[in-house]
């Protein structure tokens, strides 16, 4: 990454960038990708971030600014213990024999590479702006009222609250990977809820009963290799829109947590899935579980590909949960619908400022 000097020489941050080049953007329906493939060696201004998106330094050497790695072949009171200690204190953790077989997860990767590489002609056909279809395709959800763009494109197909998707309704180069993987990422979440229920002291159905896992939609994040990479971002900081998210990375990485004021990597480990605790998860536990800022850097090597899978909830009210209430820990957010919060998370875009906020009391 250059010099702050070389950012603020090179930066031209503008957060009014004018709406015709947004929309010219959009309409080539190409997205990033489509930038890479005219083989631009300058990347447009709207993709600028201000430089104190870049400041704080990284500290990924030391081995205190690791996140735990929590192995599902221990004890189960072992497993929750870790669970536990990470969700209070990291917001993040990798597990690894996991029973997704290593096969899946390399294939779902490049079944997201073979999408994103199709041709421009046969993707422009799935673009679309509308969040509700069984099958989206676009570049920056964003778009329209972020302050800067980011260095990716994105699909996104939903799980639940109904059905896994037909496989008609899937693009035929990822298809049956997409369907095999969100069946293995939608088990492992429905075990994940259990072990964070015992880890806040309950039976192992009292989140799901709470219907925290209602909805899911698998998302694929693809990040060209970028030719400015100190000028953009993959994804600027924010925190998650779910209860919890399951990640798949590839072996480039890019992925930082802010954790006591630094960014920490999170290292690739071939085989791991990264867990996260979202927004609603650290309201309804009233800040017990973090749910931790992260980000993605852009890279002159790509492209990079990951795949998250986000368990959100239905249309009822959530609140902190009664049972982790007292005197000494009254309620520090106002009950919400989960379509009000993502209402609220779309609207205001990757602004560097977590939505959580705005439900506090």
């Amino acid at each position: 990454m250059g010099s702050s000097s070389t950012i603020e020489a090179k930066f031209k941050f503008n957060c009014d960038n004018s709406l015709q080049e947004r929309k010219a953007f959009d309409e080539t329906k190409a997205g990033v990708k489509g930038l890479v493939d005219q083989g631009i060696l300058k990347i447009p201004t709207l993709f600028h971030h201000p430089p104190n998106n870049f400041s704080k330094a990284t500290n990924s050497t030391n081995t205190k600014h690791t996140i735990p790695v929590i192995d599902f072949s221990n004890t189960r009171q072992e497993i929750i213990s870790k669970v536990r200690e990470a969700s209070e204190t990291w917001g993040f953790f990798q597990v690894v024999n996991h029973a997704i077989p290593l096969n899946v997860l390399e294939d779902m990767k490049d079944g997201g590479l073979r999408f994103f590489e199709q041709d421009t002609e046969v993707k422009k056909e799935m673009y679309t702006r509308v969040r509700t279809g069984p099958f989206i395709y676009n570049s920056n959800f964003d778009l329209y009222n972020s302050p800067a763009l980011s260095w990716r494109d994105t699909f996104a197909c939903h799980f639940a609250p109904n059905a896994p998707p037909k496989p008609e309704e899937l693009p035929v180069v990822c298809r049956d990977i997409l369907l095999d993987y969100g069946e293995h990422v939608v088990k492992l979440g429905m075990t994940l809820f259990e072990l964070l229920s015992e880890a806040l002291g309950f039976n192992p159905n009292h989140l799901k009963d709470m219907d925290c896992s209602k909805a899911i939609m698998l998302l694929s994040n693809y990040y060209p290799a970028c030719p400015e990479p100190e000028l953009t971002m993959g994804l600027t900081k924010h925190s998650d829109s779910s209860f919890i998210t399951l990640l798949l990375q590839d072996h480039i990485g890019g992925l930082q947590i802010l954790h006591q004021d630094n960014w920490i990597d999170v290292r690739p480990i071939p085989g791991a899935i990264v867990v996260n605790i979202g927004d609603v998860m650290q309201l309804v536990t009233n800040d017990r579980f973090k749910s931790v800022e992260h980000r993605v850097l852009s890279n002159t090597i790509g492209p990079r590909i990951s795949v998250a899978c986000f368990f959100r909830g239905q249309e009822k009210l959530y609140g902190p949960i009664k049972e982790l209430l007292s005197e000494d820990n009254p309620p520090r957010y106002r009950e919400t619908t989960f379509s009000d919060y993502l209402a609220h998370f779309y609207a205001k875009g990757l602004d560097g400022i977590s939505a959580i906020e705005y439900f506090k009391l």
